[in-house]
């Protein structure tokens, strides 16, 4: 009744050249009865909330462009600006600077009255749309985490967020259990706020401790990113209720391929395998490739507790120092976990592809394998770089040898090369770094992540093929105007770029800046100027990986879309399409949320370890890359801390330093010295600010010897940009580029 309701409402508003209308005139012209009045109202209000519709004076209703008006998802960099992300995919994202973003804060959902310039005064090149918010529509947070204070007359938090520029006043706290002292951590409820001219207030709830005080540091990453620790009781019980095998029953209907050779590799402290594999010769120069993904579907039924608490969560999220699963242990862990010696249930895209890795035929039916060897990154590679010694090590070669064509294959087609090795911090006892590893991505990483983008896109195409309704992945093209703003910036380091808007522009630029030594801190800016990878509910491609359909298929134990996916391939019936645009956003949300909690929590870390540096006087030195050059100092990527910080020009002791606009580069007055984009320099830290999350280093003491790994792959998932930074720093993937997380 609802549905039907909000569908003829959509359909009257949407006819041309029709008035606004009331909720009296809608229910005449809906034909509705009397009783069905209170619906009315109710669907009325549901579709405000969400943006689909505006009320404006007089209490009627009209479509939101009618009046100009864009609902959308507002995101606010560490500057103050705004971007809207429409709901609409037609449309363009929408600046809304730093005075128009009225009281949205970062993610929430909101109302833009975008900007329309006179015809006449339009430039010959657009100019990117603008414009302002006027309502929110739905809180992302209603909780912040902060620092308590205490002025003459009154208690504030400072957020720890960086995009809540504004502090929150509070009263005293009470009942509690445990007192609140000034420089705790504690988690504020904020009350409705109304005017960005006012602080928002809000009351204290849960008081987490001294900031340096054990665990306190990873509790307010939680509680900042509504992080669940623990799953209902409900859920666990039901997950518990599945059992811990594969029973007889569950077999039915599937291919047995308990016989085959399969194999998964995994990270070396990875419990959750989601994927294998399994290939043989077929016939003169052909190939028969299993794809083996956990059939989560098979447990986790929609309606069920289990499904809820699924969605609601989004995705797992990897914290530097433990994992927020999206599904318990007892499924995650064990039950889906492609585990080797154990039956499992999975759902299977199987290949025939030629010698050169074209596609020949595909197929995706329900199967049960037994994994015969789980390995890890280190083993396949050591086993790839000798000789095999067993039948499955043969596969193994015979794998990374079509994957290798596959991969050319790739980049011949133009996906983009923008891999850089991961960094990943280790810690010890007592939750302090203990070390920071590099992690190459080598052909064993390629080998699997060949292989899991052949089954995404064959899946992507084949609901394609159906016209089913699912939800991609997609990468759109980015904008012109950043584009022609990173060329510009190429071109004045001497760099020769053609025009960007073509692909292989794009790729001979790319393949020429891996020769040169301002080419690594170039190809950050170019991921700064893309897109970020999100899910939608229309096939509108994948810009990195030149992909015209894509989705994310290969890991339903850990991220909700591809469960939705499996349903959309296998189920009989369609989902709803609406359900399917509110689940793509929602889980696009939870991916930036996890994104963000994990660099978060990587940065707490490493901001105590910096920290206890200067505590004690003796600073490591760190190999570090310019990455920017500004009349206030230069910014430098540390590649063994995976950070990036600013290197102020107050901190150059041996020289005065003159900013050159023109060309680019710092030069000391009496030493002639030249500090440019793309140099390479020692560092040290020089100061840690907790409140800004910024990091400023100094340059190291001539006889410093250089320490430290290369960088992390996703340069912009943890710059830390100065408040004069040019422009914000943009994140184009939620963990990283590389592998399965694209």
């Amino acid at each position: 009744m609802v549905n039907a309701i909000e569908s003829k409402i959509l359909q009257v508003l949407a006819q041309p050249d029709d008035v606004p209308l009331n909720a009296a005139e809608l229910l005449r012209r809906l034909r509705l009865a009397a009783p069905q009045k209170m619906a009315l109202r109710h669907v009325l209000r549901e579709l405000e909330q969400t943006g689909r519709i505006v009320r404006i004076k007089g209490d009627r209703y009209i479509q939101p462009r009618e009046a100009d008006l864009i609902p959308g998802r507002i995101r606010i960099n560490r500057q103050g600006k705004g971007f809207l992300q429409p709901d609409d995919p037609a449309l363009k994202e929408i600046i809304v600077p730093e005075s128009a973003t009225s009281t949205a804060l970062h993610e929430d959902r909101v109302l833009v009255r975008r900007d329309v310039p006179p015809k006449g005064l339009r430039p010959d090149a657009p100019a990117p749309p603008t414009g302002a918010v006027v309502r929110i529509l739905e809180r992302r947070r209603t909780q912040i985490v902060g620092t308590l204070q205490r002025s003459r007359q009154f208690l504030y938090v400072i957020p720890d967020d960086p995009r809540l520029p504004h502090d929150v006043y509070v009263p005293e706290p009470r009942d509690l259990g445990r007192p609140a002292r000034v420089g705790d951590k504690v988690v504020v409820a904020l009350r409705d706020w109304q005017s960005r001219h006012n602080n928002p207030e809000g009351r204290i709830i849960e008081v987490l401790g001294a900031p340096d005080a054990e665990g306190v540091d990873m509790l307010s990453v939680l509680r900042h990113y509504d992080l669940p620790r623990h799953f209902p009781p409900k859920v666990l019980h039901q997950a518990r209720a599945l059992g811990s095998a594969v029973r007889p029953r569950d077999l039915a209907g599937r291919a047995d391929c308990r016989p085959h050779p399969v194999i998964t590799i995994d990270p070396d402290d990875a419990k959750d395998f989601d994927d294998a594999f399994c290939l043989e010769p077929a016939g003169h120069d052909q190939w028969r490739l299993w794809v083996h993904i956990a059939d989560v579907s098979h447990y986790v039924k929609p309606g069920s507790v289990l499904d809820a608490e699924a969605r609601r969560r989004g995705n797992s999220t990897y914290l530097v120092d433990r994992v927020i699963p999206m599904l318990p242990e007892a499924l995650s862990n064990e039950l889906c976990s492609l585990k080797p010696g154990l039956d499992r249930l999975t759902k299977c895209a199987e290949f025939r592809l030629s010698q050169e890795g074209r596609v020949l035929h595909a197929a995706f039916y329900p199967a049960v394998i037994h994994s015969k060897r789980r390995l890890s990154y280190p083993e396949a590679l050591a086993i790839l770089q000798r000789p095999p010694a067993d039948a499955i090590e043969r596969m193994l070669h015979q794998a990374h040898a079509l994957a290798q064509r596959l991969r050319r294959a790739r980049f011949k087609a133009g996906a983009l090369a923008l891999d850089f090795p991961e960094m990943k911090i280790r810690l010890d006892d007592r939750g302090r770094v203990a070390r920071i590893e590099q992690t190459e991505n080598d052909v064993s990483h390629q080998l699997i992540e060949e292989f899991m983008l052949l089954a995404n896109e064959a899946v992507a195409t084949r609901l394609g093929q159906l016209r089913r309704p699912a939800v991609y992945r997609v990468h759109e093209e980015p904008d012109e105007a950043r584009l022609r703003e990173y060329r510009e910036e190429v071109l004045s380091h001497n760099v020769p770029c053609g025009n960007l808007r073509h692909r292989p522009e794009v790729q001979r630029l790319l393949r020429k800046l891996d020769t040169l030594p301002i080419g690594p801190a170039l190809k950050i800016g170019f991921l700064k100027s893309l897109m970020r990878a999100r899910y939608a509910v229309e096939p509108l491609g994948h810009y990195g990986l030149a992909k015209a359909n894509y989705t994310h298929f290969t890991s339903p134990i850990r991220r909700y879309a591809d469960l939705a996916v499996h349903r959309a391939l296998f189920e009989p019936h369609p989902a709803n399409p609406s359900d399917l645009r509110h689940t793509a956003d929602h889980v696009s949300t939870t991916e930036r949320n996890a994104a963000d909690a994990e660099r978060d929590s990587r940065d707490a870390k490493l901001f105590a370890f910096l920290q206890a540096q200067l505590q004690n006087g003796r600073p490591a030195p760190y190999p570090a890359l310019v990455t920017d050059v500004r009349n206030f100092g230069f910014f430098v990527d540390v590649p063994g801390l995976a950070l990036s910080g600013l290197v102020p020009l107050s901190t150059l002791q041996d020289d005065f330093y003159v900013f050159d606009a023109a060309r680019n580069h710092l030069t000391g007055r009496r030493t002639r010295r030249v500090i440019r984009l793309g140099d390479r320099v020692t560092v040290q830290i020089a100061k840690v600010d907790m409140f800004k999350k910024q990091i400023d280093f100094r340059l190291a003491p001539p006889h410093a010897d250089g320490a430290g790994t290369a960088r992390k792959t996703d340069a912009a998932a943890r710059t830390r940009p100065s408040r004069h930074a040019r422009r914000p720093h943009r994140r184009f993937q939620s963990r990283r580029w590389s592998g399965r997380h694209r």
